[in-house]
This record gives C-alpha cells, sequence and structure tokens, in this order.
C-alpha cells in the first residue's frame, strides 16, 4: 500500500477527513459516491469484518506499526495518509480517536422488504436527529436483539461519524434502511407499536404484546415525540410505566427498555 507523509492537512485527498462536510461525503445526487468516516481501530475493524469497502486511512506514523498496522494488512492497495501528532491533532475530534480514521464506502441502500424478511422485532426511528441518540439506539438494537432498524427521512444518517463512534460500530451490525412511509409495515405483515403517552396507551409489559408475532417499535423525536397521524395510525399506543411522577426518558433509553421487553 502506498504510505504518504504529509504536512499539512491541504495535500490531496486528505480534504475527505479535513475539510468536507458530512452532507458533502454523503453525496445524495450519487449515493454510490458517498462516503462515511470512521473512528478508532476497534470499530473500523467491526466495519471490515461486516463487509465494508475502505477508501483511505489517516493515522499517526506511530500507528502504521502499531494499533493500526492489522488493518493496514487489510485494507489492500489504499492511500495510507500519515503525519506527526500535532499536525493530525488540529482536526476536530481527532484525539479521541486513538490515532486512526478510515475512510470508507457507502453502501448501496437496502430494499425494506429485504431486510424486514424474517423480521420478528424491528425498530423506526422517526425524527431522531441527534446523533448521540442515533448511534445509542443502534448500540441497544444490537445488543438486544433487535432484527432490523428502519428510519424516516426526517432522522439522522446513522453513517454520520458522530454515530458510528457513539454506536461503538453497531451500526454495521443490523440490517438498515430508509423509510418514506410507517404505514408500509402493515402491508409486510407488521403490528406497529407507537411509543407515547396518550390516554389509551397500554403498558410495555402488556401481554398482549408478547404475541404478537412481528411487532414494529417506533421511537419518535427528542423533543415532540411521535405525530398525532403516526400514534393513530399505529395498531397499539404504548408507555414504558414510571415512578415519581416521572412522565417520560430519553429516546435512547427508552429503546433500550422498549427492546429489552418486547424482544
Amino acid at each position: 500500500m502506498p504510505v504518504i507523509e504529509i504536512t499539512d492537512l491541504a495535500h490531496s485527498g486528505v480534504e475527505i477527513f479535513s475539510s468536507l462536510t458530512e452532507a458533502q461525503l454523503r453525496n445524495r445526487k450519487e449515493p454510490e459516491k458517498g462516503i462515511f468516516i470512521v473512528e478508532s481501530p476497534k470499530v473500523i475493524r467491526v466495519a471490515l469484518d461486516a463487509g465494508y469497502s475502505p477508501v483511505a486511512l489517516l493515522c499517526e506514523q506511530k500507528h502504521i506499526e502499531g494499533d493500526a498496522s492489522d488493518i493496514i494488512g487489510r485494507c489492500g492497495d489504499i492511500p495510507i495518509f500519515t503525519g506527526c501528532r500535532e499536525l493530525l491533532a488540529t482536526l476536530t475530534g481527532y484525539t479521541l480517536t486513538r490515532g486512526v480514521l478510515c475512510a470508507m464506502r457507502r453502501p448501496a441502500p437496502q430494499r425494506l422488504t429485504d431486510i424486514c424478511a424474517g423480521a420478528r422485532r424491528i425498530v423506526v426511528i422517526d425524527g431522531v436527529v441527534d446523533t448521540t441518540n442515533i448511534g445509542a439506539i443502534f448500540r441497544s438494537a444490537a445488543a438486544l436483539g433487535i432484527d432490523a432498524v428502519l428510519l424516516t427521512t426526517s432522522s439522522c444518517d446513522p453513517l454520520n461519524r458522530r454515530s458510528v463512534r457513539v454506536s461503538m460500530g453497531s451500526v454495521f451490525l443490523v440490517p438498515w434502511t430508509w423509510i418514506e412511509d410507517i404505514n408500509q409495515l402493515h402491508d409486510i405483515g407488521f403490528k406497529t407499536v407507537a411509543m407515547a403517552l396518550t390516554d389509551n396507551s397500554i403498558p410495555l409489559d402488556s401481554p398482549i404484546l408478547k404475541a404478537e408475532e412481528r411487532l414494529a417499535i417506533i421511537m419518535g423525536t427528542e423533543g415532540d415525540g411521535l405525530a398525532p397521524s403516526t400514534i393513530a395510525a399505529a395498531d397499539y399506543v404504548v408507555r414504558i410505566p414510571m415512578a415519581h411522577g416521572v412522565d417520560s426518558l430519553n429516546v435512547a433509553a427508552a429503546s433500550a427498555v422498549a427492546f429489552w421487553e418486547l424482544v
């Protein structure tokens, strides 16, 4: 592989790490040319194990023969950019990555029917825009046995750099795709569960939910929750029983509780 030592972040090819925005990396007009950034050796290894394709690597010189050596050995003939710690530390958040960044090719979006085939429990993330919450929901989904993750187009991109980092690579472990209309799920055999506080909400531990063969758990936005129309269209409206007068949990915490109970 070509190892390229750089002395400034304006070096050709380094812009994917140093100056391109998430929107530019994503490339909505030509998704097949989209890129995302993975941080830290551990998360990069998870992505490689899941079959994601590396495009370029950026790491400190000491990591070429250290923490990144096995990664470099798996990446084939891609450029390996390296530089001194002082230079690379000028990248925002770089010092949190254990000295290694990897640019990877975005996969083609999966079809809804393909990732839901055979699934029993899935989650729909509706309008969640905080990257930390997205990453945390994916981590809980992977750990607690959710079969697939669907995101409405108003939600944050799971391959956002921070989402990937917070998820510790779980975004690479659970099949996911975008969904335009949540009501499509009824057509492929799912009952929908809207997590919301309403007068007719049933408790999360209700036996009727456990008896359902296929459930789609809909989690709403951090502030306003789910839209009234989404709640009205759901087969069940469900609340998490709480104490001390607390009415709700953060969406990431609520998702973990719901996944544990319903899976």
